[in-house]
């Protein structure tokens, strides 16, 4: 029977292994046999700079290091079970992450909030103490402790090999070092209570010169030689996946030799501690659930920024009601609005709109007209309602590179029929703001710039001086646009 093999953090030109993405949470005891190489580099490209070391947001911290997280666990799980992991050693990356706390210092508006970060890097996601130091080079020796079941590896791969670090010499299993100096880079790090292991190996380019070239269409593809690589490189990791497996016999545990009367003494002492621990975890992990909860309620606000459809109405519907207005869908026989919204100074009727990649045009204005004029037919409303049409224009574009997300059409024909033109973007901003500063002189800003304009409408700029530097940024990026 074939062997199911997956890798992350590389590829392979063969429909025999399947690539794994680093943000998911795939279960590693699915498959036979797994390559892993400890890349983060795609969760911290746009990452700002600190000390010359990318420094993540609380966002992104979060996701990297539950990333890491799922990896290390998964791998643990995996060789315990008795599979092997091979780990192919890239340079040790260090990135700056979120920790969740703050520090203060000043009042009013000398108010400094300063976010406390730790060094995080690639190799979290490991369950092994390797302690990477960055060193780079292609002179390499077999050890005799590896020699029996990795020297075929070695033979067919060491020219293509290069160390990228060089790792804790206490690591048991040391099977390559260096040349010179006998640095260890290599490791077979068995289990003791399985058949698997953890095997650490030098770094190879898995996309050499040669490996891609563009198609008719400029898309890249794997060449011939690729393709031959990965044939031969499979077939090596899979023999010695047979070599490990077949050198080392652990018997497991029958299931009556558990029984108390052949505890020892401090393995009844451990095992107590194993249960605390274990308690321990399940409530963290219980706690985390309900924090990832909430944290996912207090982040929908964003749909404003990149949602359509349902989802991007529900979010104005609660953005609006941050602002102070009465707000909720009108459903009523045959009459069905987005938004329906009001306050003391007056009724609106509200349209959204969302486009993936280009402006919002004339043809919602329509729609919205139509709306107003079948709302002012009911009985109880006696004055046409304000029409405001939201929309979120280039919606998988980052808001700071946005054009304006109304067409020329689109502003001339509001303004001629005094309708007004709100970017949800720019309810963002708002939204974003009067969630952290209790602001009703502002809130009553913001809804009469509704009320009373028309066109392309700009809510007022948040209390520059209370607002955060993403809140500054998206502000300048509407100024823009404007």
């Amino acid at each position: 029977m074939p062997k199911k093999i997956l890798t992350v953090g590389l590829e392979l030109a063969t429909d025999n292994a399947v690539r794994g993405d680093f943000d998911s949470k795939t279960s590693l005891l699915d498959w036979d046999l797994i390559l892993f190489k400890p890349d983060i580099s795609d969760g911290v490209y746009d990452a700002e700079e600190f000390q010359g070391k990318p420094s993540l947001s609380e966002s992104a911290s979060f996701k990297l290091k539950e990333n890491c997280e799922h990896w290390r666990r998964e791998i643990k799980q995996a060789v315990e079970a008795g599979k092997n992991v091979f780990v192919f050693l890239t340079s040790l990356y260090e990135v700056y992450v979120d920790t969740g706390q703050r520090t203060y210092s000043g009042t009013g508006k000398n108010r400094q909030t300063t976010r406390i970060v730790d060094l995080y890097t690639n190799y979290a996601t490991l369950p092994a103490d390797i302690r990477p130091v960055n060193a780079n080079g292609k002179a390499m020796k077999l050890m005799n402790l590896g020699a029996e079941v990795l020297a075929p590896y070695w033979d067919a791969f060491a020219e293509l090999s290069s160390y990228c670090v060089l790792i804790n010499s206490t690591i048991p299993g040391i099977c390559l070092t260096t040349k010179n100096g006998d640095k260890p880079v290599g490791a077979i790090a068995r289990s003791k209570r399985s058949n698997g292991a953890l095997v650490l190996l030098p770094d190879i380019e898995f996309y050499a010169d040669g490996f891609l070239k563009d198609d008719e269409n400029g898309e890249m593809q794997w060449t011939p030689e690729a393709e031959r690589f990965a044939v031969r490189f499979l077939s090596s990791i899979i023999n010695l996946d047979k070599a490990l497996k077949s050198s080392t016999e652990v018997t497991p545990e029958p299931p009556w030799a558990s029984n108390s009367l052949y505890l020892l003494d401090l393995e009844r002492i451990l095992k107590l501690e194993l249960l605390e621990a274990e308690r321990r975890v399940e409530e963290a992990q219980r706690m985390k659930e309900v924090l990832q909860e909430r944290v996912s309620v207090a982040g929908t606000p964003k749909a404003l920024l990149y949602e359509k459809g349902k989802p991007l109405e529900v979010a104005i519907v609660n953005g609006l009601v941050t602002l102070g207005f009465t707000a909720a869908p009108f459903r009523e026989g045959s009459s069905e609005f987005d938004v329906v919204f009001e306050c003391v100074e007056g009724r609106l009727l509200g349209e959204a709109e969302g486009k993936d990649n280009k402006a919002i045009n004339v043809d919602k204005l329509r729609q919205l007209s139509m709306n107003i004029h079948e709302d002012l037919q009911r009985d109880e409303v006696s004055s046409p309602a304000k029409g405001v049409l939201f929309g979120n224009g280039f919606r998988l574009t980052p808001p700071v590179e946005r054009t304006s997300q109304f067409t020329e059409k689109c502003i001339t024909a509001a303004t001629s029929q005094a309708t007004a033109l709100v970017s949800t973007s720019s309810l963002f901003n708002a939204v974003q703001y009067l969630s952290a500063c209790n602001n009703e002189d502002y809130a009553k800003e913001c809804r009469a710039a509704m009320l009373t304009g028309v066109g392309l409408v700009l809510l007022p700029v948040p209390p520059v001086e209370e607002a955060g530097d993403t809140l500054k940024d998206l502000q300048l990026s509407e100024r823009k646009q404007d």
